[in-house]
């Protein structure tokens, strides 16, 4: 019995608490729209679109180690990122400011409160939100932040 408990004990997890993201898809699977990723990886039909060029990414706002994957569909009127969300926080996007330079997109993780029982996961599912005019030439500018929503019941 010992020795089955340390069998499982040693067997490690890529995805889990302070683990770190899943790395970004290959040039090659993007373009192709290969098959689902690994765990906590989006399935590549989701990063179906035109990539935002990294220099026009600004994301020194995020955490360590959180995704900067962003990229626009629907002519350019929807911008897409892989946001990060854990146990029982669920991520989506807000865009809180957009003008002709740039856009503001919120990487938003709410969490019920007060909460019942979570796993240690980590999730890392692409996120949309609407923009007024198409991205074309701007700057965007991520952040992130977490709140607290009433839970249900």
């Amino acid at each position: 019995m010992l020795f089955a408990l340390t069998a499982c004990a040693e067997k490690q997890s890529d995805v889990g608490f302070g683990a770190q993201p899943p790395p970004p898809p290959s040039e090659q699977q993007s373009s192709t729209g290969g098959s689902s990723g690994g765990a906590g990886q989006p399935p590549q039909r989701a990063l179906k679109g035109t990539e935002v060029p990294a220099e026009r990414v600004d994301a020194s706002a995020l955490p360590d180690g959180y995704p900067r994957q962003v990229w626009t569909r629907n002519s350019g009127r929807e911008i897409v990122a892989i946001g990060q969300e854990g146990g029982c926080g669920s991520v989506r996007a807000e865009v809180t400011e957009q003008n002709a330079e740039r856009v503001e997109l919120a990487l938003v993780e709410e969490t019920e409160e007060p909460s019942g029982p979570c796993t240690m996961d980590l999730r890392y599912p692409p996120v949309v939100a609407s923009l007024s005019e198409p991205l074309a030439d701007r700057t965007v500018i991520l952040t992130q932040r977490e709140v607290k929503v009433p839970a249900d019941g």
